[in-house]
């Protein structure tokens, strides 16, 4: 029974890292072309496995003829990714649990990059409206738009909303620390109450909130005001400190929603 429990032991440990390295590796090479050629083998090694069930001669030499080249050509196609792979250990890192800190530093790049833009904006008075998507998709609005799946950066932003570009009239919609769209038409909001002097984009960004969790920044077209939307409620003329930290709070990986206080600000959407 001893030897039965240590072998017990020694098989869970085993799959236990062999598990682990095969999720290392899935990670290293997710978001780039490897992925894809990752899909092409699997299918090659179903074929195969096809072939060997229904005993497809002709098809199984050939797919074995494949196989046997495919030990290099996989070694020459994943070259960047191996050696990616080998300086990371080689470093130490490839075993190191990183995620977060990596997603934090990627985190606040991008909310950098977005209040540069805004600022850039404001200043010369140039409308935008960037959305934010939360828990509720927005794959309806994305679709709107002109998709794009790029990197955040204040350039692009700002290039986006200059006047008379082709993608500055809508807005644009940020999922997962990538700008997934542009010229994304967003829904108007019907609420009576909210101020006359308040334009499309304003409307459009509160509608959004009030049809989802997200949280869209506004920039004015005529006073260079940034506003922010969230819930239902507008906060005009946020100065950027607050900006900031609100999305800190509100958009942070592993951030806890809190809505209350936003709650409690419904008198600003008039103000």
């Amino acid at each position: 029974m001893d030897l039965l429990s240590k072998i017990n032991i020694t098989d869970i440990i085993d799959i236990l890292i062999v598990s682990y390295i095969i999720y290392k590796l899935i990670m290293l090479v997710q978001g780039t072309r490897a992925v894809q050629l990752l899909k092409g083998i699997v299918v090659i090694v179903l074929v195969w496995i096809l072939s060997e069930w229904f005993n497809l001669n002709t098809l199984k030499w050939l797919l074995n003829q494949m196989i046997t080249v495919g030990v290099l050509a996989v070694i020459i196609i994943f070259q960047p990714e191996l050696r990616r792979a080998l300086e990371q250990l080689g470093r130490g890192k490839l075993f190191v649990r990183g995620g977060a800190s990596e997603e934090d530093a990627v985190f606040n790049h991008n909310i950098a990059e977005v209040i540069k833009a805004v600022n850039y904006c404001s200043k010369r008075k140039i409308g935008a409206l960037i959305v934010f998507e939360r828990h509720t998709g927005l794959s309806d609005y994305i679709e709107s738009g002109i998709h794009m799946s790029a990197k955040i950066s204040s350039a692009l932003l700002i290039n986006i909303f200059t006047p008379n570009t082709p993608l500055h009239d809508g807005a644009v919609i940020i999922r997962n620390q990538k700008l997934m769209a542009g010229a994304c038409y967003l829904p108007l909001s019907e609420n009576p109450f909210i101020s006359k002097e308040l334009g499309t984009r304003h409307r459009a960004a509160i509608g959004m909130s009030e049809v989802s969790d997200a949280i869209s920044v506004v920039v004015s077209e005529e006073t260079g005001q940034v506003s922010l939307a969230i819930n239902g409620q507008v906060v005009r003329d946020i100065k950027e400190e607050s900006l900031i930290s609100k999305l800190f709070e509100e958009l942070r990986p592993q951030a806890k929603d809190k809505t209350s206080f936003w709650r409690r600000k419904g008198g600003n959407s008039n103000g």
